[in-house]
C-alpha cells in the first residue's frame, strides 16, 4: 500500500559552489519530473548558492 516511494523518491542536492556540501530531501516526481535546482544556504561557504539534484 505504501507507494509514496514511487511518487516521492529521496534525492541529494549538491552545492554548485564547489564545497561538496549536500542536502538530502524528497521530491514529488509528478510536479517536478526534471532535475531540481534550489537556492539554499551553504554553511561551508557561508552564503546562499544553487543546489542541483544529483542521482
Amino acid at each position: 500500500m505504501a507507494r509514496t516511494t514511487d511518487v516521492r523518491p529521496i534525492i541529494k542536492l549538491r552545492s554548485t559552489g564547489g564545497s561538496g556540501y549536500t542536502y538530502v530531501t524528497r521530491k514529488n516526481r509528478r510536479n517536478d519530473p526534471d532535475r531540481m535546482v534550489i537556492r539554499k544556504y551553504d554553511p561551508v561557504l557561508r552564503r546562499h548558492v544553487d543546489f542541483r539534484e544529483e542521482r
